[in-house]
């Protein structure tokens, strides 16, 4: 949850894709040979002039949410010179490639039209090498070159399929906007053929680069690792989705596929820079940082916001750009944000006459949480296809600031997880000064492993209470089996 509590919205992820020009008189002029793939495409709804038009409109969106490091950062400096390597050697000297690195703990990257690529901070955490990066870079850039947004916005026009929002999670269109889950209903992967042919491309870049052409493979594998590590901290299968794959899909067969696009590659010597790479990334936050604020435990602090709570047991929390939520496996769900409190607006108007005016409201009460006076209310929704209850909570927090709790619970739920729900509005506070001068955050420290070290005792030297060798063996890349060496260099998490 940072700071600003800018909102943004992906469009174009929410349109369908055929693969196919539609042979019609408007169609046949706007379908072309895309140099990068020699394939006939249909994208000529979106002109490449405007690829770069939308492209910095939706730039200006993502700098909204997610803060980008300054131009001159050493590690922004490091990504725009792998990246241009990249760039050099694409088919659309025509673009203007432009890299950036998001201060986000989510490990994610992802391209916008007009040459816009983005890679997280957490990403750069979990690469292992230079050529890892530019292949993450080579792959962003082959959904450029290859068209991919602007393919999808014009065959999504001729079909009229729109950007309908996918309702899945949410039934209730009302409930949807309450529970301020609209940003994750718009989510659209690209197609696996896209995924495909931007796999194809990015080696090929990565090739034409001078990186070692097996960097793509051993990437996806590790985002694999990751995945499964993600899924079982948050009590999940280890087949559930992870935060690149929902937008970059991982088929069962995707990582053999890269491996035989990168066998058809004849290669002599090649960069890996596995070193130089670690040295790059060595003190670098990882998870989240003080301007996101900090999960600890089942509790969430925020020092620049001045604020913590704590959620039950058996609850995940996750911090995203605009919001906390916290899920558990009976359905019941926690999200808190901040809201702009105007004219000394107090917290029972707000409620009835602003924020949930359109809601037929039960339960509507004037509450106090930790000194500051509140207001909360309840209503009935349909959510995954169950009835449920929803339960509102705002709170008078400063002269231009609500806080507030969103709480949707299955209306079967128990006594226990109502009393649950209950502690956790309850237990909304400031923070104490030493708590402000505790809670640091996770940094990336390279080291060399001596003799004895184990990828078992150096796990648990790391700040983590559980699965701490899988968690050294995910951050460097590491199958299970596989010793550490005794002065290689090495990544670990320390506080």
């Amino acid at each position: 949850m940072t700071t600003a509590l800018r909102h943004f919205r992906p469009r174009f992820k929410s349109f369908a894709v055929i693969g196919f020009c539609l042979l019609t008189a408007t169609s046949l002029s706007a379908c072309s040979t895309n140099p990068a793939t020699g394939e006939r495409q249909f994208a000529g709804l979106m002109s490449p002039q405007q690829e770069s038009s939308v492209g910095a409109q939706e730039h200006a969106k993502v700098l909204q949410t997610y803060s980008a490091l300054p131009a001159n950062d050493p590690l922004q400096v490091y990504v725009d010179q792998v990246g241009a390597k990249i760039a050099a050697n694409t088919e659309r000297p025509d673009v203007q490639y432009k890299f950036f690195v998001l201060d986000d703990p989510m490990v994610n990257a992802f391209a916008l039209p007009g040459g816009y690529v983005y890679v997280t901070r957490g990403l750069l955490a979990h690469a292992n090498s230079e050529a890892e990066l530019a292949a993450v870079l080579a792959h962003e850039v082959g959904h450029i070159t290859g068209r991919h947004s602007a393919e999808r916005y014009s065959q999504g026009v001729v079909t009229s399929l729109g950007a309908a929002v996918l309702s899945a999670a949410l039934d209730s269109s009302t409930a949807s906007q309450a529970l301020g889950l609209g940003s994750q209903l718009y989510i659209k992967s690209y197609s696996r053929g896209q995924e495909h042919e931007a796999d194809e491309l990015g080696v090929r870049y990565l090739v034409r680069a001078g990186y070692d052409k097996s960097a793509m493979a051993s990437f996806l594998r590790n985002l694999e690792r990751h995945g499964a590590l993600e899924n079982k901290l948050a009590g999940r299968g280890e087949s559930a989705g992870v935060n690149y794959f929902s937008t970059h899909p991982l088929t069962a067969d995707r990582v053999a596929q890269t491996k035989a696009i990168a066998a058809s590659y004849q290669q002599g010597q090649a960069v890996t820079n596995h070193d130089g790479y670690l040295r790059k990334i060595d003190g670098i936050v990882f998870g989240d940082s003080a301007k996101q604020g900090f999960i600890r435990g089942q509790s969430f602090y925020h020092t620049q916001m001045d604020f913590m709570f704590t959620v039950p047991d058996g609850f995940v929390i996750s911090n995203q750009p605009d919001k906390v939520a916290a899920t558990n496996n009976n359905g019941t769900i926690i999200l808190f944000d901040a809201a702009q409190r105007s004219s000394g607006m107090d917290a029972m108007t707000y409620v009835t006459q602003s924020w949930m005016k359109s809601e037929p409201l039960d339960g509507v009460e004037k509450i106090s949480i930790n000194g500051k006076n509140a207001a909360t209310a309840s209503f009935s929704a349909t959510i995954g296809g169950q009835p449920s209850l929803v339960r509102v909570v705002a709170v008078e927090w400063s002269p231009n600031t609500f806080y507030r709790f969103q709480m949707a619970m299955p209306v079967n739920a128990t006594v226990g997880i109502v009393e649950g729900l209950k502690r956790t509005t309850y237990s909304l506070r400031p923070l104490t000064g030493q708590e402000k001068a505790n809670i640091k955050p996770h940094i990336v420290k390279v080291f060399n492993a001596s003799a004895g070290d184990t990828a078992a005792s150096l796990g648990n030297r790391m700040p983590f209470s559980n699965f701490q060798e899988e968690r050294f063996r995910v951050l460097n890349g590491l199958d299970a089996g596989v010793p550490v060496q005794s002065g290689t260099l090495y990544k670990t998490i320390t506080e």
